[in-house]
């Protein structure tokens, strides 16, 4: 005898992970949305957090010059790393430690990441040459001494330590001596111990880096001899 089957039926009632996933789902979007722009406005506000705290120091004309001055030095880096083809993010401001921009998933290539490194103290160099220009001709020992702050801030920059931009050049550098550059389009070449080859390697390489690097030291060292102005004239 066959016996006819009977499919069980779900049991009637209300479906809570459907109604779960009903309800969370628009809060976490909203969540998320609202991290988004929070991080935006921390980066936006924090050039005017970073204005108050140098302001509290040296007064509010020779604040704003001061961060408008650190903000010229982090865009360097942004548009060369843009430049570059490498993702970066806008200037964030930190006040009394400066301001950062980071660049994700930089590739292993010595000679563009130096020359990354090195766009932040050239565009603040030439920041600060403006205000020096701009000193001179209206005879503002405020601008003057904005300049000589920025030859001074972009030059310890290039200290070949730790996180300073002259410690990115120095293991460029570094890297790139012990390298020798790819052939086009090979990317990597691993030695038993070390690249062997990499894009933007070499020897020669890492003679031009070290001009570059030695050569605008020296330019902003001369700028700041140039804009040096004696306490008793601030």
């Amino acid at each position: 005898m066959e016996r006819e089957y009977d499919p069980i039926h779900p049991r009637g009632g209300t479906d809570w992970r459907a109604l779960l996933r009903k309800i969370w789902a628009p809060i976490g979007a909203a969540i998320v949305l609202i991290a988004k722009f929070s991080f935006a406005a921390i980066k936006f506000f924090s050039i005017f957090i970073a204005v108050a705290g140098y302001a509290l120091i040296w007064g509010w004309r020779f604040a704003i010059g001061f961060v408008l001055l650190i903000l010229v030095h982090e865009l360097g880096h942004f548009f060369e790393a843009r430049r570059q083809g490498l993702h970066s993010t806008w200037p964030t401001f930190i006040p009394f430690l400066g301001a950062y921009v980071l660049i994700k998933d930089a590739p292993l290539n010595p000679w563009r990441n130096a020359l990354v490194s090195l766009a932040g103290p050239f565009y603040g160099g030439i920041g600060a040459a403006v205000c020096w220009a701009i000193g001179e001709a209206t005879n503002s020992d405020l601008l003057r001494a904005l300049a000589y702050a920025g030859f001074l801030i972009n030059l310890i920059n290039l200290v070949p330590i730790g996180i300073l931009d002259g410690g990115s050049v120095w293991r460029s550098i570094q890297l790139a001596r012990r390298s020798v550059e790819a052939p086009p389009g090979q990317q990597l070449a691993m030695g038993s111990t070390y690249p062997i080859a990499i894009p933007g390697g070499g020897p020669t390489r890492a003679v031009q880096i070290g001009v570059l690097y030695g050569l605008l030291a020296t330019l902003l060292v001369l700028g700041m001899l140039a804009t040096h102005v004696t306490q008793h004239r601030l």
